[in-house]
């Protein structure tokens, strides 16, 4: 009884462990609790799967605890030792590193993007809480509650004003053109012709990736160029942040939203009935799985261009997301969903503070992003180096989900409640497949439902993924090494899709679990290698790390350990979750 106990309490202080910086376990709690209907309403992550006994009592794990316990430490000590103002490389980066606050350290604030977001979060706190209460006070006074995307709009048009002035022009051409195309293509002269649906869906993705070149081209084109009598703007308010064409890759990304359920809506065979899976949706039901908001039917008035516009510019979601479907975003403006209450929204700001501090930490005291820039590694052991790209990656991983949960709490202050985008822990990943489910996760379900599901899917599986990496590739930039990381993502793709499907019919076998642990640990080396190699060390890096590895002493003796430990962390993975499935939670990831 009192081992049960001991297992039982185990388990749920590893369970919010594990969530606390990956909210997907705890927010499917809060979200569905006791108090929710669950037989009105489907449940994405709630599924019938079949239990596994707890292996966290068993001698085995005990040990993997143990080894947790001794070589976590070791690793932040090899990372803080390789990075110090001991080491024989400080000189080379100290010039990169600035005055800190905490400890009296200095802190490393030479990442670029980061800096930016660092050395404005007052600023956008105080703006989100300023739009928060300006919002709130409008419906308030003046009875504006059923009226929110008309506040949107409004709000959304003096916010863009103000980030981009006079070249809010050129996003709305786009956003105009892009509109454009659904009218011609839904007005009723074509109605019920499929040839029709499939010309406008054409046409919106062929703009839409059209003006991603268009603005790699023209960006900076002068009004005068275009026509001269709009000279007069070449010299106006350039806005707070005149590179407008960096955010439009997600103004992009809901512009074909929209369209996409736009067409989709239009073409309907029956226009009246709103869907709900199989069944008629009931108005006071609340959906509260994002798959059936995704594919709600609105009537198809509400698919106007001022709910267009209020949705393209939605003020929290603007700059960098998450992303949200048009159709969920327009249901959440008139469905308050559980999911928005107190409780939630305070943990999730506690759970921010927590990661932007940790954030604070690793910068205050491991400058590997300082270290990488200047590659200084000269005589590091390969212990050191791994260390320097691990908490690199870490770092990245950091950079992005911090501004990615800012913009995420500041819509669930207003009501709406867009994705978590990263749902694991960077460390807590053995599968390339479900590393990209987990990673940017608002913008993995918008490629699906609008590139991968069209395209065949599952049947169609690889010319569809590489449809995917090809789009994500020429999303994020227009270069030619980018278009062949994502050729090169879909090729090391395949090698796990084939082996899954190999040993899947022996999933009951005792062998199973070791032998996916091995295979596993392949698979976080390539990953780890190739995105050390683009995006922390480098050529020279990743080819000094590679022959310390494997022809040096130190080098053997340290791959040798890595294994092991990696095996150990691979089985904690597994169990962590065995653990999810046995609470009723199933992520795919």
């Amino acid at each position: 009884m009192a081992t049960n106990m001991i297992e039982s309490k185990l388990e749920k202080i590893l369970s919010y462990v594990g969530a606390f910086f990956s909210l997907e376990t705890l927010d499917t709690r809060l979200t569905y609790s006791k108090k929710t209907d669950t037989k009105k309403i489907s449940l994405q992550n709630i599924k019938k799967t079949k239990k596994t006994k707890s292996r966290w009592n068993t001698f085995e794990f005990k040990i993997y605890g143990f080894s947790f316990l001794l070589v976590v430490p070791l690793l932040f000590k090899a990372a803080i030792d390789a990075t110090s103002s001991s080491n024989p490389n400080y000189p080379k980066f100290e010039g990169l590193l600035s005055d800190g606050w905490m400890f009296g350290r200095k802190v490393d604030n030479s990442d670029s993007q980061y800096r930016f977001f660092r050395d404005n979060l007052f600023l956008l706190l105080g703006l989100a809480m300023g739009h928060v209460l300006l919002k709130r006070g409008l419906c308030f006074f003046f009875n504006l509650q059923q009226k929110r995307e008309k506040i949107d709009l409004v709000i959304g048009i003096l916010f863009s004003l103000l980030l981009h002035g006079v070249n809010v022009i050129r996003v709305f051409v786009h956003l105009l053109i892009s509109f454009l195309i659904t009218k011609v293509t839904t007005s009723k002269i074509f109605f019920n012709n499929s040839k029709v649906k499939d010309i406008g869906i054409a046409m919106t993705w062929i703009y839409g990736i059209g003006s991603l070149f268009l603005n790699d081209r023209f960006r900076t084109i002068e009004f005068s160029k275009v026509l001269p009598c709009l000279s007069f703007l070449d010299h106006q308010y350039k806005g707070l942040i005149p590179r407008w064409d960096v955010f439009f890759n997600f103004t992009l990304l809901r512009m074909i939203s929209f369209n996409m359920d736009y067409i989709d809506r239009s073409f309907e065979n029956n226009k009246n009935v709103v869907v709900n899976g199989n069944d008629q949706q009931k108005e006071e039901e609340i959906l509260l799985n994002d798959i059936d908001r995704n594919n709600y039917k609105h009537p198809l008035s509400e698919y106007n261009f001022s709910n267009y516009l209020a949705y393209v510019l939605y003020t929290p979601l603007y700059i960098a997301g998450p992303i949200v479907t048009f159709n969920d975003y327009h249901y959440q403006c008139h469905h308050i969903l559980p999911s928005v209450n107190k409780k939630r929204i305070t943990l999730y700001a506690l759970r921010f503070a927590f990661c932007v501090l940790t954030m604070e930490f690793l910068l205050h005291f491991v400058y590997v992003v300082a270290a990488s820039k200047t590659h200084a590694w000269d005589n590091d052991t390969p212990f050191q180096l791994a260390m320097v790209g691990l908490f690199n990656l870490n770092l990245i991983w950091l950079k992005l989900l911090i501004p990615w949960r800012l913009f995420r709490l500041w819509a669930l202050l207003d009501g709406i409640d867009p994705p978590e985008n990263m749902i694991r822990c960077m460390d807590n990943n053995f599968s390339a497949l479900q590393f990209w489910r987990a990673w940017h996760r608002s913008y993995n379900k918008w490629v699906i439902k609008y590139i991968y599901i069209p395209l065949g899917g599952s049947s169609n599986r690889i010319l569809s993924t590489l449809a995917v990496f090809s789009f994500v590739a020429i999303w994020h930039d227009i270069q030619l090494k980018l278009l062949l990381w994502g050729w090169l993502v879909v090729f090391f793709l395949l090698p796990e899709i084939f082996v899954t499907k190999l040993f899947k019919p022996y999933r009951e076998k005792p062998w199973y679990r070791i032998v996916c642990g091995v295979g596993a640990v392949l698979n976080i080396w390539m990953m780890m290698i190739a995105n050390l190699f683009g995006f922390c060390l480098g050529q020279d890096g990743t080819k000094q790390f590679l022959y310390d590895l494997l022809f040096t002493y130190d080098g053997i003796r340290f791959t040798f350990l890595a294994n092991l430990g990696l095996f150990i962390a691979v089985q904690v993975m597994f169990e962590l979750r065995e653990q999810e499935k046995r609470n009723g939670i199933y992520v795919k990831c």
